[in-house]
């Protein structure tokens, strides 16, 4: 279990983050919790989630990341009900609620027993049902889900103004990336080409068409992120067959990758979660979009609109289909094909060069 040490006794407010999971979830906390402990460096925060997320918070005073281990010791209610217990006995003030699933209302219940406010996210379930319905489609821009998370510290007591967020300066390079990527400093583009659910995947015949054009201009160094067997089998085929590329799946840890995120001169990504670490430290990132879209609240920290390249919506005016891409309507099964790589291409050299 991951633990830092216990605060000290009453010298600051506690409060307590739950966001168990996804990775770009949490990623999506970073640029709210690092405005919070800048507003109020009188605060200390713990966050209730997966010890590998823990590089992500390592840069950010007054924050450590407890470990939820929901498969082991913490399973169950009396496992829930257990850790609930280590975490009072850790002299929590508040609970702030990120996630709002089964085990985050479990933990609710026994807080409310030992008398520790409680404030949980408004997901917009209504709104987005509105949203991505076929029927009487309400289509607008919703709250971003960075402004949803800050809405449940404004609850607590702590409202947050997310334009003064700051990325932290890029990382330094540790040894194993430098020696991975090599010392050639040309443009590094990172591209990660895969996503939970194939409705929101580019086709890869016509990413490689994008990588095939990049490659051949011989002005950039593109590094292929992705995790898996199937993932990494692919990204090392085209290695093999571009020159000016590299795969780093399974070569590196977390961390590592992160340092080499945060000196990405732009990240290609679909609406996954490695355009929410790219956006941290405040690298472009142009997002390719399949069912979903950046209306649902989900598109990567202070991106342009302009950087969100998004299917024929007048040829599929279905999109988004939902909020996650697991529904896929008939006839919807190939939308990205609608982007073409040239329109990808050509936001790429906007933005980096």
């Amino acid at each position: 279990m991951s633990k830092s040490p216990a605060p000290q006794k009453r010298e600051k407010k506690h409060i307590l983050v739950i966001r168990f999971s996804a990775l770009g979830d949490v990623a999506m906390m970073v640029p709210v919790i690092s405005v919070l402990t800048q507003t109020y460096p009188e605060v200390i925060v713990t966050i209730l989630t997966r010890s590998f997320f823990e590089p992500l918070f390592s840069h950010i005073p007054n924050v450590r990341v407890y470990e939820a281990d929901v498969k082991g010791v913490h399973s169950g209610v009396l496992g829930l009900a257990g850790l609930a217990r280590e975490l009072r006995d850790e002299e929590v003030d508040v609970v702030a609620d990120l996630h709002d699933v089964i085990r985050s209302n479990i933990l609710r219940s026994v807080f409310y027993f030992y008398g520790i406010p409680f404030k949980q996210i408004d997901k917009g379930r209504s709104e987005k049902k509105a949203l991505t319905r076929e029927e009487n489609k309400e289509f607008k821009q919703l709250k971003s889900t960075h402004q949803r998370y800050a809405d449940v510290f404004a609850g607590l007591g702590y409202p947050l103004d997310l334009s003064q967020y700051r990325p932290p300066k890029r990382r330094t390079l540790l040894p194993k990336v430098q020696e991975l990527i090599g010392h050639d400093r040309q443009k590094w583009i990172g591209i990660a080409p895969f996503a939970q659910h194939e409705s929101k995947m580019y086709p890869l015949d016509l990413m490689e068409r994008v990588i095939s054009e990049l490659n051949a201009q011989g002005k950039t160094r593109l590094i292929f992120f992705g995790g898996g067997k199937r993932e990494r089998d692919k990204l090392e085929k085209w290695q093999k067959q571009f020159e000016n590329s590299i795969s780093v799946v399974g070569k590196l840890s977390f961390a590592e990758e992160l340092t080499l995120i945060s000196n990405l001169d732009a990240m290609v990504s679909m609406d996954s979660g490695n355009a929410h670490l790219a956006a941290i430290y405040g690298i472009p990132v142009i997002s390719l979009w399949g069912v979903t879209h950046p209306y649902t609240g989900f598109k990567a920290f202070n991106q342009p609109i302009e950087n969100c390249i998004l299917p024929d919506l007048e040829k599929y005016p279905k999109i988004p289909t939902s909020v996650y891409g697991n529904k896929i309507p008939a006839g919807y099964e190939e939308v990205m094909r609608s982007i073409s790589p040239q329109k990808v291409l050509t936001r790429i050299t906007e933005v980096v060069f």
